[in-house]
């Protein structure tokens, strides 16, 4: 039998807390007295992966408390390249993670990701770190469980959510053996299989997989001449298929698979020359992988995020087939945006319907991006066609904007929220830029607003407790003052004092008193 919470913690309450990794935090009601009778932690995270911890980074950059569970015992031990788009990086960079990140992965230029059709980068791009990032899966999951438990949050293996009640206070989390956990939010990071969003009762409504690949990293037996050869012949009629190296004689492997399979079971060694011998008619020597997996081309959409205290992030929201590397950064994207605002409803501050713009926001995100994958895999069909609108896209994109159109979608820079009329920036993140005390990124580090203010006139006044301010007359903007929620959208532009107030309470809720 569980106490319900009842009332929101001051910051003193919130000051005596103690928290250990190796004590559950506790949050109790000063009514108790001496008494201290746990209640509740503020969120409980189901999943591990980099949407989850992710967003246990951006929850504890606010003080709030903090348990991520994830069913497996041990993080990954295969090693999958994964690439780490634009949008991606300038987060990393935003929460000082960037330099951390770096060496450990490979910079590749910013082009060709668009159904693979081979195009350079566009030139210009609106960004400090207009460059593709590819990272072993592995190593960026741990750098962000790292960066999260740093900061404060608990992590426990072995841990699956089996069931979960929630009422106007909270929801009573039930784990694998049976023990119950008390959080004012549950968030299902769990992956496209999620036990939450099924629990939850939100569809998950799309296309089943048609279509099967297998996918892997493995060193082959072929001279790089014999193997370029053959990719390029074979890619005149089937374009879902690539042998490509990495370095140090290891290759990329994507091969249309061969017959009907059991997706519970991974793939093979021999899948992998069988499928390669139907199609190329060699297996190129393939031995010693890395990895191997199998995707099909299911593409869903949660009809909902949000179901009173529970909510969906990552592939528990949205799955697509992994053309154009998206589905990693889609799902840390949605994590930057759902952490400040969640943390808001926890501290007490938040504006009336602020966590539901989170839904809001990311849902016609998501949706375009099943969108644009959707017309990925078709232009990888070796149907007449599709080939031919693949052949008169390929023309297109020679047209500068069109590439540029289409990689800013691929990298999530084009994203503009909608926030009413105003100048192109509104709603748009904003690029690193030189400041007076460095870079602009250096200074979100903390995952609070900023004001940049090149009147030197403007003040966030009742609201800097939340919102940081910067005056610089320098700073390099067509644009006399903006302000930036903590996910580096730009929330207002002006130098209007009242006005400003007014878009301070709309994202940062009542001044302090």
């Amino acid at each position: 039998m569980h106490t319900p919470f009842t009332a929101e913690p001051s910051p003193d309450d919130r000051a005596e807390r103690d928290f250990t990794a190796g004590d559950g935090p506790e949050l109790w009601s000063p009514a108790s007295g001496a008494d201290r009778t746990p209640l509740m932690f503020d969120v409980i995270i189901a999943g591990c992966g980099p949407t989850g911890a992710m967003l246990a980074a951006e929850l504890r950059l606010h003080d709030v408390r903090v348990l991520v569970v994830e069913k497996e015992t041990e993080p990954k031990s295969f090693v999958r390249i994964v690439g780490l788009h634009i949008r991606s990086l300038e987060l990393m960079a935003m929460r000082g993670l960037l330099e951390r990140v770096l060496p450990h992965g490979r910079r590749r230029p910013a082009g060709g990701f668009f159904a693979a059709i081979d195009k350079p980068a566009p030139k210009g791009l609106d960004s400090a770190h207009a460059y593709l990032l590819g990272i072993p899966q592995p190593v960026i999951e741990r750098l962000l469980e790292e960066h999260a438990t740093e900061l404060g949050a608990q992590v426990r293996r072995g841990c699956a959510v089996t069931g979960f009640e929630q009422d106007d206070e909270g929801v009573t989390v039930e784990l694998a053996g049976g023990e119950r956990l008390r959080t004012r939010y549950l968030v299902g990071c769990d992956g496209a299989r999620s036990t939450v969003r099924k629990l939850l009762g939100v569809g998950f409504p799309g296309e089943p997989s048609r279509t099967e690949t297998l996918m892997g990293e493995m060193e082959v037996g072929v001279p790089q001449e014999e193997i370029t050869a053959k990719v390029t012949e074979i890619n005149e009629t089937h374009k879902p298929f690539w042998l490509r190296p990495f370095g140090g004689g290891v290759h990329s492997v994507v091969v249309p698979a061969v017959g009907v399979v059991d997706r519970a079971e991974p793939p093979t060694l021999e899948d992998f020359k069988h499928a390669l011998r139907a199609i190329a008619g060699t297996d190129f020597g393939v031995h010693s992988p890395r990895w191997l997996s199998r995707f099909g081309d299911a593409t869903r959409l949660a009809e909902r995020y949000r179901a009173g205290r529970v909510l969906l992030a990552g592939d528990a929201a949205h799955i697509h087939p992994p053309i154009g590397g998206q589905g990693l950064n889609l799902g840390v994207q949605d994590a930057a945006n759902l952490g400040w605002k969640l943390a808001a409803q926890i501290r007490g501050w938040a504006p009336e319907a602020l966590l539901d713009t989170y839904q809001a926001e990311r849902h016609p995100v998501a949706e375009d991006v099943l969108d644009n994958t959707r017309a990925q895999m078709e232009l990888l069909s070796a149907e007449p066609g599709p080939q031919a609108v693949r052949r008169l896209l390929t023309e297109l994109m020679d047209i500068e904007e069109v590439n540029r159109r289409l990689i800013e979608k691929i990298t999530a820079i084009g994203i503009r929220y909608d926030f009413g009329e105003g100048p192109d920036l509104l709603g748009r993140r904003l690029r690193d830029i030189d400041v007076k005390q460095g870079n602009l990124y250096s200074l979100l580090h903390r995952g609070r607003g900023l004001l940049l203010d090149r009147t030197e006139r403007l003040t966030a006044g009742g609201w800097s407790d939340r919102v940081d301010y910067l005056a610089d007359p320098t700073a390099p903007l067509d644009v006399p003052c903006l302000l930036l929620r903590p996910d580096g959208h730009v929330a207002w532009i002006g130098d209007d004092q009242q006005d400003l107030d007014d878009h301070l309470s709309r994202w940062f809720g009542n001044p302090a008193n």
